[in-house]
């Protein structure tokens, strides 16, 4: 009798070992008491170091002869195999379905097992809370106002001239609104700034006001210091005779407030469409303080020694005709900032995308 050559001893090898496998597979898959069970005993068959693979090692000693038949008795096998899996998955969780049905009803009223951290206030929340806080202490009221806003109230009654940036479609998230009894909708947009809490409360109230305001933005800007959603305060003062003296004896209060009894204080003169005269006020660097207030390596205000907070000036008359207020009689002074740019300096946080991210590993952190 002729002995068999070694290429047909690899073939019959193979053979063996999938009707091996085959009975061990099935026995393995009717013990697996749960899909993590099952999951673990067909890997073992399939996985890339599983049975099948070490036992496929020796196909390459296969004739070319029996390589066609060798490699469908492999595909049929794998074949076997998944459908088996497939079923048993399926009785797994028939079965843990009528467990669930006909088991004992789960009691609602016992308490958690899980421990459940408590949370904190998101950053912007912290610091928006604690701006209110310091203009009620100074006698403000605060208002809110809606988010999609109608253009004569963003635009028109805060004495934007029709050709100002911010009037343009590039920079603001426009809306139609439908407006009962009209053919057309109104014209309307995402608010790009809260003064509009100031239009509205002008116009539904008389003076003396003071008034303060927060909320979301939008603005189609997008960089590391630029988000198209962002959070802004807004407020304003509106009674008789009115000065330059009040808007900088509120804001320095106001900041001194913020920053310490200390923090150095300057008023710069600058240009908004809604106030005149318009400034900037600007507060002594906090990480230059320790120091002399203008360290050379100060990143953060670029070795100058001060920090741009925000923009202020005296209302506008035709701010007041456009809202029924006579200009004449009542003066007053308006002012607002970026609520984010605040949180980024109090926090020392390089982007302001980690603000609206959401990801807890950032947000534990304050």
């Amino acid at each position: 009798m002729n002995e068999p050559t070694a290429t047909e001893s690899a073939a019959h090898r193979i053979e063996v070992g999938l009707t091996t496998l085959g009975d061990g597979f099935r026995d393995e898959f009717a013990r697996a008491a749960d899909e993590h069970a099952l999951r673990a005993a067909q890997a073992k068959v399939l996985g890339k170091k599983g049975d099948l693979t070490q036992l496929l090692a020796l196909m390459r000693e296969v004739g070319t002869a029996d390589r066609p038949r060798i490699g469908a008795l492999v595909n049929t096998f794998k074949a076997e195999v998944e459908l088996a899996f497939a079923a048993r998955l399926r009785e797994l969780a028939e079965a843990a379905r009528r467990a669930e049905l006909e088991g004992t009803p789960a009691d609602l009223t016992l308490p958690g097992r899980l421990e459940l951290r408590r949370g904190h206030a998101h950053p912007i929340a912290q610091v928006r809370d604690e701006v209110l806080d310091v203009f009620r202490d100074l006698g403000f009221a605060v208002a809110d106002g809606p988010e999609v806003e109608l253009e004569e109230v963003n635009f028109t009654k805060l004495a934007f001239p029709p050709d100002h940036p911010a009037t343009d479609m590039q920079d603001s998230f426009w809306v139609d609104v439908a407006r009962r009894g009209a053919a057309s909708p109104a014209r309307a947009l995402l608010r790009t700034h809260t003064t509009t809490v100031q239009v509205r409360e002008l116009m539904a109230r008389k003076p003396p006001l003071a008034v303060v305001s927060a909320g979301a933005v939008y603005r189609r800007d997008d960089d590391v210091t630029h988000s198209p959603m962002f959070h802004q305060i807004d407020g304003f003062l509106v009674d008789e005779n009115v000065s330059f003296a009040e808007l900088k004896g509120a804001l320095t209060a106001f900041a001194r407030g913020m920053y310490g009894a200390d923090a150095p204080v300057r008023f710069r003169p600058s240009y908004f469409p809604f106030v005149e005269p318009g400034a900037e006020l600007d507060v002594g660097c906090v990480f230059c303080r320790p120091n002399d207030g203008s360290r050379a390596s100060c990143r953060i205000c670029k070795a100058t020694g001060w920090l741009e907070v925000l923009g202020c000036g005296m209302i506008h008359p035709e701010v007041f005709e456009h809202c029924g207020i006579d200009p004449e009689r009542y003066t007053g002074f308006a002012f607002g900032m970026g609520l984010d740019r605040v949180a980024m300096l109090r926090f020392g946080i390089p982007s302001i995308r980690l603000l609206f991210e959401n990801d807890p590993r950032f947000l534990e952190q304050f």
